[in-house]
């Protein structure tokens, strides 16, 4: 019998005696399969009592990722081996005959792969030969990245044929433009690609819904349906009013550029798939705040910032996933080991991959529920947790988050209008 086989890392929950041991999709009959070792039990997927899943905090991640094996299995994308969170295990795809030869992960893990076994990574870049290397879960990217690979002589191409599709119309071939580089991106990771609408658009919220539409558009007209895209929109409050709408529609939403709580809740009661609360940023503006070269690993505003965000979410029973963005250094990222996902550069990615030291999970969902934390008073005439004058006034009172929203909003929109000076002189010729 033909069969694909998933090859774990027998990782046993610390909190219970529970081991997945093997797992897999088998071809012929169409079935998924999975051996579960509980308390020196074995169970059989789908005969796995909701009492073990429970126990192991995979009620809802166990059923969301067998889903997308058997996607990636019956599309018959194994073109690599590909590595994905599931919850404290470290799965290694195969695309092997089950003959006992499957490579295993070696003894001295990564610190990469170390991390992969409590958080999704997701690459954060445009290169897709980058992407290719390090076979990420997702991949995110942003105007910034978008006008350095675009200048790459390797993805000419891309650049040409969105030219060519936009026929001299400014607007078209940049939305366009965007959706080639998503589109290749599609066909390396397993699961969400995100891309972002112009910056320039972040506080107008039709304008937001209207690209956002057009963006899923464009994707659909070569065949990629919306459920791998993921729309990157500025965490303004319009343009998280604008999220909202499009959820509801069934586009799947990243709020970006978030540096406070106030812009997470927010995020969170509109329903966003995922946002992407920033880490560097925040530390570069403290330190300059603070007059200090660097702060002890724990104590890094912006890694306090996005655990208060992880723990206000996993403590108030918010689904949005927290996916923690732009990293200065590696320890930044490894005190985030344990959150939903983490978008990292490239050069941090080879850092990781390098080093065999032992990473330790740093967040924890249960641990979060028992924590003392106050959540953010209801608004008596909406009767929502964050209401607009809320929102605008808790922003308002924090000069970090002000300030860095302002010149991250800024800073994406000087990369499209470079882009823009290039395609304009590529038009003229």
């Amino acid at each position: 019998m033909v069969q694909l086989v998933l090859i774990l890392v027998p990782i046993t929950n610390s909190k219970s005696s529970s081991t997945i041991q093997e797992a897999g999709y088998d071809e012929l009959t169409n079935d998924l399969y999975v051996k579960w070792f509980h308390n020196d039990v074995v169970y059989q997927y789908p005969n796995v009592p909701t009492s073990v899943l429970r126990d192991c905090e995979t009620t809802q991640s166990f059923g969301r990722y067998m889903t997308e094996f058997k996607r990636m299995a019956h599309g018959k994308t194994f073109k690599r081996h590909t590595a994905f969170k599931w919850n404290f295990k470290q799965v290694e795809v195969c695309n092997e005959i089950s003959n006992g030869n499957s490579k295993k992960l070696k003894a001295n893990p990564s610190q990469l792969e170390q991390l992969q076994a409590h958080t999704a990574i997701v690459a954060d870049t445009g290169d897709i030969h980058t992407i290719e290397k390090f076979h990420p879960a997702d991949a995110t990217t942003n105007p910034s990245l978008i006008y350095k690979a675009a200048t790459m002589e390797v993805y000419q191409h891309l650049v040409h044929d969105a030219i060519a599709y936009g026929k001299e119309n400014l607007i078209d071939i940049m939305d366009k433009l965007a959706v080639n580089f998503g589109s290749e991106i599609t066909k390396i990771v397993p699961g969400y690609v995100s891309t972002e609408v112009d910056a320039r658009l972040s506080f107008d919220k039709d304008a937001t819904i209207a690209k956002a539409r057009k963006i899923i558009a464009l994707y659909k007209e070569i065949g990629i349906d919306k459920s791998r895209i993921l729309i990157k929109i500025a965490s303004t409050w319009e343009g998280i009013q604008a999220a909202k709408v499009l959820q509801e529609e069934g586009i799947t939403c990243n709020l970006t550029l978030i540096f406070s709580l106030a812009q997470a809740i927010a995020a969170a009661e509109g329903n966003a798939t995922i946002i992407s609360p920033f880490v560097g940023r925040i530390m570069d503006w403290y330190k300059k705040h603070d007059g200090v070269d660097k702060y002890e690993p724990e104590k890094d505003p912006g890694v306090v910032s996005v655990t208060t965000i992880y723990n206000y979410y996993k403590k108030f029973g918010h689904q949005t996933v927290v996916m923690g963005a732009s990293f200065r250094n590696v320890d930044e990222i490894l005190q985030l080991a344990g959150c939903d996902k983490l978008t990292i550069a490239p050069a941090l990615l080879e850092e990781l991959s390098a080093s065999s030291d032992q990473v330790e999970r740093k967040l924890d969902a249960n641990k979060a529920n028992d924590m003392d934390i106050q959540k953010i008073d209801m608004d008596e005439k909406t009767f929502r947790w964050m209401d607009e004058k809320t929102f605008r006034w808790m922003l308002n009172q924090d000069a970090m988050a002000t300030e860095k929203l302002a010149e991250g909003i800024r800073g994406f929109s000087v990369d499209i209008e470079k882009l823009e000076d290039i395609i304009k002189v590529k038009i003229a010729k």
